[in-house]
């Protein structure tokens, strides 16, 4: 490859974009492809922040950041992890997998936020070369959640869950004809998804720009 791809899973919480982003780096790896995993919120110093606040450790317990200040944490976060990580490996020619960044943003701070007003604070991130958006009923993604965690992060909550699912679906099919975007079945075994996850991948991968395919 002349340069590098970055594929992003995507999906609300409990839809195992976690789990299928490692299997798919491991897959690719196996393959021979030079190809890096991360994630976001990002491992770096805002990324950190994020994630307490998220949990709601106990620095942040009398404190409510707000909504268009969360929004911005998360378009800070993204800009320090592409310019730490992200495009130095595309740079590189390396595949980047990443479990989540651009679209959940719009799908998540856009409850509280304007859409355009998100999209402009993120408009120096570049759109990823695929989405694999993994779609899945919100009462068994919050059953999944609630067996691996004892207390439930900020944004998972039904009512905010089926929200977040039908933005994901909405964006899908706006940005449909100007990025790549998959949406798969979420509502399957771990091995189904990776399965069908690892040929979009591949099929992306081996696509020759200019031919349908």
């Amino acid at each position: 490859m002349e340069k590098g791809k970055l594929i992003v899973l995507e999906g609300i919480d409990g839809s195992g974009t976690s789990t299928q982003a490692k299997l798919l780096y491991e897959a690719l790896q196996k393959r021979n492809y030079p190809v890096e995993l991360t994630s976001e919120p990002s491992d770096g110093a805002i990324g950190n922040l994020i994630r307490d606040y998220l949990k709601g450790e106990q620095i942040f317990s009398e404190r409510n950041l707000g909504a268009h200040s969360l929004a911005l944490l998360f378009a800070a976060d993204r800009l320090d992890h592409l310019g730490s990580r992200i495009l130095p490996w595309l740079i590189r020619g390396k595949v980047v997998v990443s479990d989540r960044y651009l679209l959940s943003s719009l799908a998540y701070q856009s409850l509280d936020c304007d859409l355009e007003w998100i999209k402009i604070i993120n408009r120096e991130a570049p759109p990823p070369d695929l989405t694999i958006l993994l779609d899945l009923p919100v009462e068994i993604s919050l059953k999944r959640v609630s067996q691996r965690q004892l207390w439930p992060e900020l944004f998972e909550k039904a009512e905010i869950q089926k929200r977040v699912r039908e933005n994901y679906l909405r964006l899908a099919r706006e940005l449909y004809s100007d990025q790549r975007i998959v949406v798969i079945d979420a509502d399957k075994s771990i091995e189904e998804i990776g399965a069908q996850i690892l040929k979009e991948a591949l099929n992306y991968l081996q696509f020759i720009p200019g031919k349908s395919g």
